[in-house]
C-alpha cells in the first residue's frame, strides 16, 4: 500500500494502481470516454487528465500509476481548463445532432459535455462525411465518430475479429473497416460488440422500428411477434425498472398496447430447437458407437444458435462448417413454424402473417435475410429497439400489468429459458438427451457445472454409459482459442456451445448499453432464477411442443422436421470463405 494526497485528502491504496482507480477507491469521480478497463487504456482522449505535483504537464489517469507521496488535483483550474478545451475540439468533429441520435441521453461525450457546461463551441465544425451501405444490419456513421479506438479495441483484444483499424493520417485519421475494406466484404460477424462498447452514437444497428409499425397499421397483415429468452432480463433497464418487475408478461402488455396480433415466447421454440438439436447429438453419438450403419461423423457436434458464431465458423474455418449441427435457430424455427403449423391453426394463408422477432443480437437481423431461410422471420427488433417503439408509442412499462402469453406458441420451459446464458443451452440439451436415452428425467441441476461467465468451460457427464465430453465457449476471441486447440489435438468433445458475444446472448449486441459496465453476468442469474421457479423445467415436456410433433411435424428428425426446422449452412457464403 502507498500513500497518495487526492484532492488534499490522504488515502491508502493499492501499489500499481492506476491514478483513476485510485481515486474511484476514495469516491473520486474524474471523467472518461475511451477508457475500458484492461482493454482501451491508452489515454487517447485526454479527458481524464489530472495535475500531479511535481509534472510539468498534466498527465492521464487512467493509464498511469500512482506512487508513494503521489499529490493528485483532479479538478484544478489547469485541469478544468485543459478538459473544457479537449472536449471542444472533439465536439467541433462530432455531429452533434443529438435529438435525432439514438444514444441520446445514454452519451459519454453528451454527460461529460454538459458536466462542464458547455453550451457554445469557440472553434469551427467540421464533421465529415456519412457514406455506409444501406440495410447492412451494422450502421457505423463517421460524423459521430471521436476516434477513442474502443471498437478496435474490443474487436482485437476480445473477439479478436481485427474488423476495425485506423485509417488516414495526421487531421485525417480516422476509424474505418481494417485492410481498405468495405463493410460487405469483410467477415464482420455482426456480434455487435463493438456498438454495445462505443461510447457516442456512432455505431448502431440498422433500425427496423418503420418497418414494424407500418405492418401493425396494415389491416391485411396478423403481426406476429416473438421475444427472445435474454431480452426479458434487459428490456427495463432503460426504463430504470427492476428486473423483477419488467417481466416478459409485462413486455407482452405493452406489444399488445402497440397492436400486435399475437405475442409469443422464443422459449417454445428454443424448446423445439433441444428436441432437434438434441437428438441429432444422440444419432450422431450412436453411429460413432457403431450402433447404426449409416457410417460415423467427426467430433465435436457444434451448436447453430448464435448466427455471429455460424458467421464466424464459415468466414474463418469453413472445412468444420458440416459439424455444425443443422437445426435453425430458434428464431427462425419459430418464424417456420408460424408461417406453416400456426397458419394451419388460424386457417389462413402464410403470407399474411408478419413475423417479428424481438432479440438482444445484430446478427439476427443478417440471419433472417438469409435466402434459404425463406423469409419465416420478417423483421428483427434489437432490445434496444424494442424500447425505443415503447416510448415512440408513448407507452409507460411502470403502469403496465401483467398479461399472458398468446397459445400454443407461448408455452415455454425453464430450459427454454437459460438459451439466454452462456452454457444455458449445453445444459437444456443435457436434459433432454439424458431423457431421450434412458426414459427418465436427470435432476434438472445434474449440469450446472456448465454454468458461469468463464469463456472457455470444460465437462464430462456419464450418459447411459457414455462418458460425454463437452464444452461451453462465449466470446469469438475465446473460441478461436478452442478451435485452434481443436485442430493441433490437445483437446476432444462431443458436443460444444458456442455464442459470439461474451456471457452468452445475455451480453449480446442488442442489448442495452451501460457504458463502462458489462451486464451479461447478473442477466444470467435472471435466467437462472426464472427456469429455477419454473415449474416445466425439460424442453421434452413442453405441452405446446409435444403438440406440434403430435399434430403436425410428427418426431425429431422427421421429413418435415428437416424440411422446416434444419438448414444447409453451405447454400450460403461469407466473403471470406468464397476466397477459400
Amino acid at each position: 500500500m502507498v500513500n497518495v494526497t487526492i484532492n488534499g485528502k490522504h488515502y491508502m491504496t493499492e501499489e500499481g494502481s492506476t491514478i483513476l482507480d485510485a481515486a474511484k477507491a476514495a469516491g473520486i469521480y474524474i471523467p472518461t470516454l475511451c477508457y475500458l478497463k484492461d482493454i482501451n487504456d491508452i489515454g487517447a482522449c485526454r479527458v481524464c487528465v489530472v495535475e500531479v505535483e511535481g509534472c510539468a504537464k498534466l498527465v492521464s489517469a487512467c493509464n498511469n500509476q500512482v506512487w508513494d507521496g503521489m499529490v493528485v488535483h483532479t479538478n484544478s483550474p489547469k485541469v478544468r481548463e485543459s478538459r473544457r478545451n479537449t472536449v471542444e475540439l472533439i465536439l467541433s468533429q462530432h455531429d452533434g445532432q443529438c435529438a435525432t441520435c439514438v444514444r441520446s441521453g445514454n452519451c459519454t461525450l453528451q454527460t461529460i459535455a454538459n458536466d462542464l457546461g458547455i453550451v457554445e463551441l469557440p472553434f469551427r465544425k467540421k464533421v465529415p462525411k456519412f457514406e455506409w451501405p444501406m440495410r447492412f444490419p451494422l450502421v457505423r456513421d463517421a460524423r459521430k465518430c471521436i476516434k477513442c479506438m474502443r471498437c478496435v479495441q474490443i474487436c482485437d483484444k476480445v473477439q479478436g475479429m481485427h474488423i476495425w483499424d485506423i485509417s488516414g493520417t495526421g487531421s485525417r485519421t480516422t476509424v474505418d473497416v481494417s485492410m481498405n475494406r468495405k463493410i460487405k466484404e469483410s467477415d464482420c460477424a455482426l456480434c455487435g460488440q463493438c456498438i454495445t462498447h462505443c461510447p457516442v452514437g456512432a455505431l448502431r444497428e440498422w433500425d427496423d422500428t418503420d418497418r414494424v409499425l407500418d405492418a401493425l397499421a396494415d389491416p391485411d397483415k396478423i403481426t406476429v411477434v416473438q421475444i427472445a429468452p435474454a431480452v426479458r432480463a434487459a428490456w427495463g433497464e432503460s426504463f430504470g425498472l427492476s428486473s423483477e418487475f419488467a417481466t416478459a408478461k409485462r413486455l407482452v402488455a405493452a406489444l399488445r398496447q402497440m397492436g400486435f396480433d399475437y405475442i409469443f415466447d422464443t422459449n417454445f421454440s428454443a424448446d423445439l430447437t433441444i428436441m432437434e438439436e438434441g437428438s441429432e447429438l444422440i444419432e450422431k453419438i450412436k453411429r460413432a458407437a457403431g450402433q447404426d450403419s449409416s457410417g460415423t461423423d467427426s467430433f465435436p457436434l457444434f451448436t447453430s444458435c448464435c448466427p455471429g458464431w455460424v458467421r464466424f465458423l464459415k468466414s474463418q474455418y469453413p472445412d468444420m462448417v458440416d459439424q455444425l449441427s443443422t437445426a435453425k435457430s430458434p428464431q427462425q424455427m419459430f418464424g417456420a413454424i408460424a408461417k406453416s403449423y400456426y397458419a394451419q391453426i388460424l386457417g389462413v394463408d402464410p403470407s399474411r402473417i408478419f413475423c417479428v422477432s424481438i432479440m438482444p443480437c445484430v446478427a439476427k437481423k443478417h440471419e433472417c435475410t438469409i435466402p434459404v431461410m425463406n423469409h419465416d422471420v420478417d423483421v428483427v427488433l434489437t432490445t434496444r429497439e424494442v424500447d425505443r417503439l415503447i416510448r415512440s408509442e408513448q407507452i409507460h412499462p411502470e403502469m403496465l400489468i401483467e398479461e399472458e402469453f398468446d397459445m400454443p406458441l407461448g408455452v415455454g420451459s425453464g430450459a427454454g429459458v437459460i438459451f439466454g446464458a452462456t452454457g444455458g443451452v449445453m445444459e437444456a440439451a443435457l436434459r433432454s438427451a439424458y431423457y431421450l436415452v434412458t426414459g427418465r428425467n436427470p435432476d434438472p441441476d445434474s449440469f450446472k457445472n456448465v454454468r458461469g461467465m468463464e469463456g472457455w468451460k470444460e465437462a464430462e457427464f456419464n450418459l447411459a454409459g457414455t462418458q460425454l465430453k463437452v464444452a461451453v465457449v462465449s466470446g469469438l476471441g475465446n473460441t478461436r482459442k478452442l478451435i485452434e486447440a481443436l485442430r493441433r489435438g490437445e483437446v476432444s468433445y462431443h458436443f460444444v456451445e458456442v455464442m459470439a458475444c461474451p456471457g452468452g446472448c445475455s451480453g449480446g449486441g442488442g442489448q442495452p448499453i451501460h457504458d463502462g459496465k458489462e451486464m451479461a453476468a447478473g442477466r444470467c442469474d435472471v435466467l437462472y432464477g426464472l427456469d429455477k421457479n419454473n415449474q416445466l423445467r425439460y424442453s421434452h415436456e413442453n405441452p405446446a411442443v409435444k403438440q406440434c410433433y403430435q399434430d403436425y411435424l410428427g418426431a425429431p428428425l422427421s421429413q418435415r422436421a428437416h424440411e422446416l426446422l434444419h438448414t444447409d449452412h453451405h447454400a450460403w457464403s461469407m466473403p471470406q470463405e468464397t476466397e477459400q
